[in-house]
């Protein structure tokens, strides 16, 4: 038999109250079972779990369940540091001014990227501060087709820790209605799936062997959209936490910043389409650059020659409507 740990008890009476119990366990990102295995010893506490569950305590919890893990937990002072320092659960105030000068000095061309990079590097040592693996993009709405109304979504940019490459930016897809992303522009609000093994009824953007959890927070202004940040991880229920959802819709409001005004969409245009799976689009992509080349070479002597970013724009608008004219897929 398991031998329960010193802290065992204090954290049994803790949680002794139903409604405290879930509030903690989802709090963590957990299941209120995986407390009790906690408090008997079957199971140990990973230490993004256990920094979470001190964080989500009332003060004179945490430095009694602090006092009594002391010599059970090697490595807890400097977890416990981690803990008292509210910077891993708020955005800095001297990060938000980087990213408001970054709006505010740089040119139209680089802002984008600029802040966006920035952002999504931020959130990744704030979101992942153990390299668990985490993926993070950027998913943008796709111009309006000739209807008026926007049919698809397209990954933008995107950073990822191990085993998520760190540049995801060529890693870039369409998403649909069938999409975790295109369920939450569509909605508008925040979604978040704990395990994908268990709950497949909303896909996240990439559907890797490494992914099992996934969320999904709408980039907006002024009630319009632009696209959501997607978000992926390879630790089950890792979104679930109040705190670190709170975080995530932060990081969005940020980026929401290097958008123009004209890119926000009224909800009412957003008529997502059912995009092929990522093996259909791949055999689109192979011609990619070709494509924006060509296009740049047709406008080169013309009045208005093409930028680099324009004509790939062009180029996705018409792979966007090659992949929703295939017929749909069987499985």
């Amino acid at each position: 038999m398991p031998e329960p740990p010193p802290w065992g008890e204090l954290l049994s009476t803790i949680i002794s109250n139903p409604a405290e119990r879930d509030r903690i366990a989802n709090e963590i990102g957990v299941h209120h079972i995986t407390l009790t295995r906690w408090i008997t010893g079957e199971s140990r506490p990973r230490p993004q779990n256990l920094r979470q569950l001190l964080h989500a305590l009332p003060k004179h919890q945490r430095d009694q369940l602090l006092a009594l893990m002391e010599d059970d937990l090697p490595g807890l002072p400097a977890l416990s540091a981690q803990v008292m320092d509210d910077s891993l659960f708020e955005i800095a105030y001297t990060f938000i001014m980087e990213v408001l000068d970054t709006r505010a000095t740089l040119s139209d061309m680089l802002r984008f990227w600029a802040i966006n990079r920035l952002v999504l590097q931020q959130a990744l040592r704030q979101l992942d501060p153990e390299r668990v693996g985490m993926a993070i993009t950027v998913v943008r709405c796709m111009p309006p087709g000739s209807d008026g109304k926007i049919h698809s979504l397209r990954e933008n940019i995107g950073r990822g820790t191990p085993p998520w490459e760190g540049d995801l930016d060529q890693k870039a897809m369409f998403l649909g209605a069938e999409s975790l992303a295109g369920y939450v522009v569509t909605s508008c609000r925040p979604e978040a799936i704990g395990d994908l093994t268990k709950d497949r009824t909303l896909l996240p953007a990439y559907q890797s062997e490494h992914e099992v959890s996934a969320a999904a927070h709408p980039i907006m202004f002024a009630g319009r959209v632009a696209g959501c940040l997607l978000l992926s991880s390879t630790q089950p229920n890792y979104f679930l936490s109040q705190s670190r959802l709170a975080l995530i819709g932060g990081f969005a409001n940020l980026i929401a910043l290097a958008f123009e005004p004209e890119e926000f969409y009224k909800p009412e245009l957003i008529e997502l389409r059912v995009i092929p799976p990522l093996e259909v689009q791949r055999s689109h992509f192979a011609r990619f650059r070709q494509r924006v080349n060509r296009l740049l070479r047709e406008f080169t002597t013309t009045e208005h020659p093409l930028t680099n970013t324009q004509a790939e724009q062009l180029v996705w608008q018409e792979l966007e409507e090659i992949l929703l004219q295939l017929p749909p897929q069987t499985t």
